[in-house]
């Protein structure tokens, strides 16, 4: 299961009105995490690393990532994250 990321331009977060969605925050911290449904986010501020078996996905503001359901992972916020996000 592949964490997707893209960097989308201000037009495209206009479009998908992204500035609607919930807001999430974490301090720093560590911690499991399993997807029980798909999750799209817009990361706002902050640094995450995301270790999905043995590979570390590195999330840093402006990345637009799509989560897939079923994912089990484990999140090490290295600093403290501001997110939009939205559930599918």
């Amino acid at each position: 299961m592949d964490i997707k990321i893209s960097q989308p331009t201000a037009k495209e977060v206009r479009e998908k009105e992204i500035a609607q969605w919930a807001i999430w925050t974490s301090d720093v911290d560590e911690f499991d995490w399993e997807y029980l449904t798909c999750e799209q986010c817009y990361i706002l501020e902050g640094e995450v690393e995301v270790l999905v078996g043995d590979e570390i996905v590195r999330i840093q503001p402006g990345d637009f990532v799509e989560f897939p359901r079923g994912l089990r992972c484990r999140w090490h916020v290295l600093q403290p994250i501001r997110k939009h996000f939205q559930m599918l």
